[in-house]
């Protein structure tokens, strides 16, 4: 059965964080959604702490005017990885890009996020 702490957070990482421009309410769901020592990895590189992932979070939407996340299927948990799909493309529209984050828990928080995106 999954974790639904660990589900909450996967869904705050894509929908709160990543799609959230809002640069105060973006801060504070770092806050309370990610380890202070976070590391984020995708294709371009890895990021580490709450500044960096914030800083990367700003560059990939100033980079996607227009285009918002969303749910791409179902959570998946396998013990302390959560699992999760996602989509960016405009709004009601089909996505530009998909893609899928896995977020690995400590202490009850996002510690690790790697994403893999799929063109």
């Amino acid at each position: 059965m999954p974790d639904p702490g660990l589900e909450k957070l996967m869904r705050a990482n894509l929908l709160e964080v990543f799609g959230e421009r809002d640069a105060a309410r973006r801060a504070e769901a770092i806050r309370r959604t990610y380890t202070p020592d976070v590391v984020f990895a995708d294709v371009e590189g890895r990021v580490e702490g709450h500044e960096a992932l914030d800083l990367k979070v700003r560059e990939i939407l100033d980079g996607a005017p227009g285009l918002v996340f969303r749910p791409d299927g179902d959570f998946y948990q396998v013990q302390d990885m959560g699992y999760l799909a996602w989509a960016l493309g405009p709004e009601g529209a089909p996505p530009v890009v998909r893609g899928t984050d896995m977020g690995f828990v400590r202490d009850g928080l996002l510690a690790k996020v790697y994403t893999v995106l799929f063109r």
